[in-house]
């Protein structure tokens, strides 16, 4: 094929209610900056293979948590890469979480040590003493020996505040962390991990409930409320977390 006919794989907009018109300053962002996008359903993602999915989690969208849950639990589409955005009740950008990656609980160790082989995590490893932090108030002791296969070390944290106190203490190499800790959510624990220059560029992946109440997925979206801006994001600033991510 010729790259006039090779087709444009697609960035994908989920987790807003279609006729509401909310997805319309997100989509004219993600032109803005070259991208070929469009809104869609869950139901449309496997035979579709977007390039990738930007989803809502705020409180307003439709089901995001369920439908980021549901994108990373199969396993036809948990390859996809998922931008968590938080739109307002009328569409503006409020804040953007992009985190490293999401793995259900409970974890699938090869699915796991692969998608980090991919990420290209592992091969320091095996050459230095590298350590994993895993913040989780039960400790993941299967995820914990899956990461020590890989050669990591791994450190744990059961709050948040005990996993900042660790990382200023000692770098870690890259961190585990589930989605809702005893005192800040996952993604609250990466903004604060940017602000330390040690820990600005550690990766972090979320670690996913396999189902969620109404009431998580309620709590959820309220924790990551305070984090969002009260000015929205500028086109500017919403594609500087694209490119950071490639």
């Amino acid at each position: 094929m010729t790259e006039n006919t090779v087709p444009r794989r697609e960035l994908w907009i989920l987790g807003i209610k279609p006729g509401h018109g909310r997805e319309e300053l997100l989509a004219s962002y993600l032109e803005a900056g070259g991208y070929v996008c469009r809104f869609e359903q869950y139901e449309n993602i496997e035979a579709g293979r977007p390039l990738g999915i930007v989803l809502d989690v705020s409180p307003f969208s439709d089901d995001g948590w369920g439908v980021l849950v549901r994108i990373k639990s199969s396993p036809a589409t948990r390859d996809i890469p998922v931008l968590p955005v938080f739109l307002s009740e009328k569409g503006k950008v409020g804040g953007v979480f992009p985190v490293a990656g999401f793995f259900t609980l409970p974890v699938d160790e090869q699915y796991l040590q692969n998608r980090l082989a991919v990420y290209g995590l592992t091969e320091e490893a095996e050459t230095w003493d590298l350590q994993a932090m895993v913040v989780s108030r039960s400790g993941e002791e299967k995820l914990a020996r899956a990461v020590e296969v890989l050669g990591f070390e791994v450190v744990k944290g059961y709050t948040g505040k005990e996993a900042l106190a660790l990382a200023s203490i000692h770098p870690v190499y890259l961190v585990f962390c589930c989605q809702m800790l005893p005192d800040m959510s996952a993604f609250e624990l990466q903004e604060r991990l940017r602000l330390d220059p040690y820990s600005s560029n550690t990766p972090l992946f979320v670690l996913l409930k396999d189902a969620m109440k109404d009431g998580e997925k309620l709590a959820m979206s309220r924790e990551i409320a305070h984090l969002v801006r009260k000015k929205h994001l500028s086109c500017d600033e919403f594609l500087g977390y694209l490119r950071r991510r490639d």
